[in-house]
């Protein structure tokens, strides 16, 4: 079965399956769903722990069968603790993972925890993580999108009884700590928690915020493209200039910024030609938050726009190689600006 990382908590509280299986790549929500269940685990008797990584080629999976199936001198029941980095457990790891769900069935003194990266459409449809689907739960930990940070700080400020001012004042404070944790939650999560031991629970200002939250954001470039594509212009310049201190090859953010260019030329293009849209958006492998955003813009796109930003992506290419251009800043992160906040504009909702 399928569990929503909101309703684990729930779910737990009425009783234990004998396999869970947590996948996502945010460190502080997989931390936070595993402590749920080893929390709960212990409580019901749980009490001896084997933790097992799966790194390399050569991890030798009848150790975790044998612990599975012995029975502890010292200990009712046993949790084991699998990680899986990789996400790939390999042609011996998935038959293990397959056999030892379907034992864990219809035993009561084992639990099976295992914790994994972000998974593609691929790995969700193979045998081994439709086992763990079928004989225990799954826990999707989708990351909180930007739009989403704001609400998330605020539950968590009222989790430790805090809040911040009602009306503009206090959706100004949310934007502004949203701003400065970007891209890392978990430094999210101690900042919130530096304001519980700062402050008294209640009413935080905006001046209260300003001074205690450090500015501990990390920009992906390939969130770039999705706030270029929405036309967060202040956006897309904090995570320019972010991305830059970082130490972000140049190269990587032309790329980026250059392929939606060109993606949204080849979509536009079909779509004109009279192909559905759905379908060259498929065909372009363009899916979640990226095809409601090329949804969005495409139909204010006109082909002469798309042209000029593709002609402009090629002349910043040159400015990133070493190439002096008269119209263009020889700066290679300022040229990249430049063409981060064209192609923004041009993306802004209408």
């Amino acid at each position: 079965m399928q569990i929503a990382a909101s309703r684990l908590s729930e779910h737990v509280s009425k009783g234990l399956r004998s396999v869970y299986a947590l996948h996502g790549d945010e460190p502080l929500l997989q931390q936070e769903a595993a402590d749920v269940i080893r929390q709960t685990a212990r409580e019901q008797g749980y009490t001896e722990r084997q933790m097992f990584m799966v790194a390399g080629a050569h991890f030798d999976w009848a150790e975790v069968q044998a612990a599975a199936g012995a029975m502890s001198l010292f200990a009712d029941k046993l949790l084991i603790d699998l990680r899986i980095p990789s996400g790939k457990p390999g042609k011996e790891g998935s038959v293990a993972l397959q056999s030892l769900t379907e034992q864990l069935a219809d035993q009561h003194d084992v639990l099976l925890l295992v914790s994994l990266p972000r998974l593609d459409k691929t790995a969700k449809s193979s045998g081994w993580f439709m086992a763990l689907e079928n004989h225990g739960a799954t826990v999707q930990l989708d990351p909180i999108d930007r739009s989403g940070l704001p609400t998330w700080i605020a539950h968590r400020l009222g989790q430790q009884q805090q809040r911040v001012r009602e009306g503009e004042e206090g959706q100004r404070s949310l934007q502004f700590f949203a701003d400065r944790v970007e891209g890392n939650l978990l430094a999210a999560h101690q900042e919130i928690q530096k304001l519980g031991l700062l402050y008294p629970p209640g009413e935080l200002d905006f001046e209260q915020i300003e001074r205690a939250v450090l500015n501990v954001a990390r920009y992906d470039v390939f969130k770039l493209t999705e706030a270029v594509l929405a036309g967060q212009h202040l956006r897309v310049q904090r995570m320019v200039d972010g991305l830059q201190a970082e130490g972000v090859s140049e190269v990587l953010v032309h790329y980026t910024l250059a392929e939606d260019i060109r993606s949204l030329k080849r979509v536009k293009d079909a779509v004109m030609a009279g192909r559905p849209l759905p379908q060259v958006l498929r065909e372009q492998r363009v899916w979640g938050l990226k095809e409601r955003l090329f949804e969005r813009v495409l139909p204010q796109l006109k082909p002469a726009q798309l042209e000029r930003l593709l002609h402009s992506a090629h002349q910043v290419d040159g400015v990133v190689k070493g190439m002096k251009l008269p119209t263009w800043p020889s700066d290679s992160w300022q040229a990249l600006l430049r063409l981060a906040l064209m192609f923004s504009k041009a993306c802004s909702p209408r």
